[in-house]
């Protein structure tokens, strides 16, 4: 049985092409679909939410990149398909030049769209260094955008592969025959592929688990209620809607057996940056005696930033909190803090799933040795 999950993003016609977003504003009550064909469409997409999800981010901005490049082809700084005989090596070096520029610009002005979620900087830092090392080797500009189009599918390829296998590996901590909680969207709706968090849960019932979920909320956004409940629905998966504040009462009652969040960083000690919520969550499951799974890929990981204190945390317009969804809940004038996410220390975590392995009681030397083993690098674009 394979489960039936959404497409989040992908790459349309071209060149010139359109990224083709589901737009996740919208749900559940539209299924809606926008094509994207500028940086700066994409940079509003990410910033809105209508792509929202670490790994769909990062897919989504590699596409951008792809942007930003026909974009500058189109209009003069190297046309695709220009003939390179009898061009003189000075000419061919300053549109080498250019593009290089156009590269880090774009690249610049997407990382700019969200502060948190690392998979953004990790793979727009890949799209610039392949870019400028076929740069340096001497592509032309239809050369360039050919190697960043592979590139940029290769990532998204990627993510649906690991998506699987983070599924796999998840799919032991599952208990048959029990409900497990979840907070936010980390399904397929927040990846390329079939998600970090639920993956696990796809897979156990693929293989005739008998799975259901407990779903939070999630406020202010409540991407739980709009996102995480639909998605379930759709793949046939038993799903319960509950408030934030129910999360406590539930585990008390003994209806759930185990705790599977997502991630939008893990900082190099395992402090794992997650939803705003996720960290209370934490605690709950540690006092009721509950395993605390983070599933995410090895690109969340962020070998620069030593622990969660040094993530930087995105704070949202207030008009989300004293206003959500266009009604005002609260009084004009009153102060509001909302920020996106928090941090959930290592040691409430029972163990990071990623796609090539389970990192038990995470904790810097587990996370070195993941990385190096992985050979990955988090680095940020400047």
């Amino acid at each position: 049985m394979n489960i039936a999950t959404p497409t989040t993003v992908a790459w349309v016609g071209g060149p010139p092409g359109r990224v083709r977003l589901l737009d996740q504003t919208r749900l559940p009550l539209e299924t809606h679909h926008i094509e994207v064909d500028t940086v700066q469409g994409m940079v509003d997409a990410i910033r809105r939410l209508a792509v929202r999800g670490a790994p769909a981010i990062g897919v989504a901005a590699a596409w951008g990149v792809l942007l930003g490049l026909q974009h500058g082809l189109q209009y003069g700084v190297e046309r695709a398909g220009v003939e390179r005989d009898g061009v003189e090596r000075a000419g061919v070096e300053r549109d080498g030049a250019r593009l290089a520029e156009l590269l880090r610009t774009t690249c610049a002005d997407l990382a700019a769209a969200r502060p948190t979620a690392i998979n953004l900087f990790w793979a727009l830092e890949r799209m610039q260094n392949h870019g400028l090392a076929r740069l340096a080797a001497g592509a032309d500009g239809r050369q360039l955008f050919d190697a960043l189009l592979q590139e940029a599918q290769t990532i998204h390829d990627e993510d649906v592969r690991q998506c699987r296998r983070m599924g796999e590996l998840g799919e032991p901590f599952v208990p048959d025959g029990a409900a497990i909680l979840t907070h936010c969207n980390a399904g397929a709706l927040a990846t390329g592929g079939m998600g970090t968090a639920l993956a696990p849960i796809y897979v156990a019932k693929e293989r005739g688990k008998n799975v259901a979920v407990y779903a939070d909320e999630t406020r202010p956004l409540l991407q739980g209620a709009r996102l995480t409940a639909w998605e379930l629905q759709q793949a046939g998966v038993a799903v319960t809607l509950i408030t934030d504040g129910m999360a406590a009462r539930v585990m008390s009652e003994g209806l759930v057996r185990a705790v599977f969040v997502g991630s939008d960083r893990v900082a190099a000690n395992g402090d794992v940056c997650n939803k705003i919520g996720t960290l209370g969550v934490a605690v709950l499951a540690r006092h009721f005696g509950l395993p605390f799974y983070v599933v995410a890929p090895t690109s969340t990981f962020d070998p620069r930033v030593p622990n969660g204190a040094r993530i930087p945390i995105e704070e949202r317009p207030a008009e989300e909190v004293s206003e959500g969804f266009g009604r005002r809940t609260a009084p004009r004038g009153v102060a509001v803090y909302n920020p996106a996410f928090d941090v959930t220390p290592a040691e409430l975590v029972t163990a990071i799933i990623t796609e090539v392995g389970v990192l038990e009681r995470p904790d810097r030397v587990g996370v070195d040795r993941l990385l190096r083993e992985r050979g990955h690098l988090a680095l940020p674009v400047a």
